[in-house]
């Protein structure tokens, strides 16, 4: 297995349950900064199935090499900083469009059997670019099917929207301010995001290669937070300051549009869009259900919210007071 970007918070998460529980026989890191690979390296100190490639998913050539004798790849590389892509708009697509497609073809020319994208709620109607550079990268990978069709390859994406703990998390940020006894910054009290834990998060993901046939894009049904009780379970009677919502964010997080709610199904632990065209023969699971073509998949319209004890304990958080 190879994991492109696979030495942030959900890679190294990967790392530690495919090395571990799922015991690979080889796996991949590419990346492109050495030292984080030097880091996570130091983690396995002398562990024969780890393996480093110093590439760059721009590069094609470079990851056909990465790819040879890979079955399956997890898909996480790419530029994610909201504010960053408005000013750098030409290297999102450099990274998020054309490195897709790189991945998309290399995997195919090397005979990769499956391949699993990592996309972003900010890819449901987006309003920022880089949730259109993801949007689009989204729509490739399920498309790579028709070019993969007289192949073995099949590609599929999930999409998830906050993952706890992870590398930029509000809430180290919060704990550091409220244990100096300052206000937290809110950006509006109405806030609402999804929540998955990095473990749920790293689980689904590999759920998805057992599940998929290829074109699948894979939601999981997850609970939502209301960004005021994130705050009353970090520090309890805190004072918190609203500064409005920054360019480019959304109130409440989508990861299933309204146009794609008519060919959405719910399964188990998740939902699946079908993809627009299905050449290559795809069909919906055997227990799927049609969700409400009416109805979109939004953090404040969800049916399950968290209460402030549950992200406690969730996050393991001992509140700041």
């Amino acid at each position: 297995m190879l994991i492109t970007g696979g030495t942030g918070s959900l890679g190294k998460a990967l790392v530690k349950q495919l090395l571990g529980p799922y015991g690979v026989r080889r796996l991949v890191i590419l990346s492109r900064d050495e030292l984080k690979q030097f880091e996570l390296q130091h983690q396995y100190p002398g562990e024969p199935r780890l393996r480093f490639f110093i590439g760059d998913i721009r590069d094609r050539s470079r990851l056909l090499r990465a790819f040879h004798n890979v079955d399956y790849v997890i898909h996480a590389a790419a530029l994610k900083q909201v504010d960053t892509a408005e000013y750098n708009p030409f290297e999102f697509v450099e990274t998020n469009v054309r490195g897709s497609q790189n991945v998309i073809e290399a995997a195919i020319d090397a005979g990769v059997k499956r391949v699993v994208a990592l996309s972003t709620d900010k890819a449901s109607s987006p309003i920022n670019l880089y949730g259109a550079t993801k949007l689009a990268a989204d729509r490739m990978f399920i498309a790579g099917n028709h070019y993969a069709s007289a192949y073995d390859t099949r590609f599929s994406v999930v999409r998830y929207g906050n993952v706890s703990g992870s590398r930029g998390s509000i809430v180290p940020k919060w704990q550091e301010m409220a244990s100096r006894g300052e206000p937290l910054p809110i950006t509006d009290h109405r806030m609402t995001r999804f929540w998955i834990t990095l473990p749920q998060a790293v689980e689904f993901v590999l759920d998805s290669f057992d599940l998929m046939t290829g074109g699948e894009l894979y939601v999981p049904r997850i609970p939502s937070i209301r960004i005021v009780d994130l705050a009353a379970a970090i520090a309890p009677g805190a004072e918190l300051v609203e500064i409005g919502i920054r360019p480019g964010e959304k109130l409440h997080e989508e990861m299933i549009a309204l146009d794609d709610a008519r060919r959405t199904y719910r399964t188990g632990d998740r939902m699946v869009v079908a993809p627009h065209l299905s050449g290559w023969g795809w069909a919906p699971p055997a227990d799927a259900v049609s969700i409400d073509p009416e109805q979109s998949y939004q953090s404040h319209t969800n049916d399950r919210f968290l209460t402030v004890e549950e992200i406690q304990d969730l996050l393991d958080l001992q509140p700041v007071r």
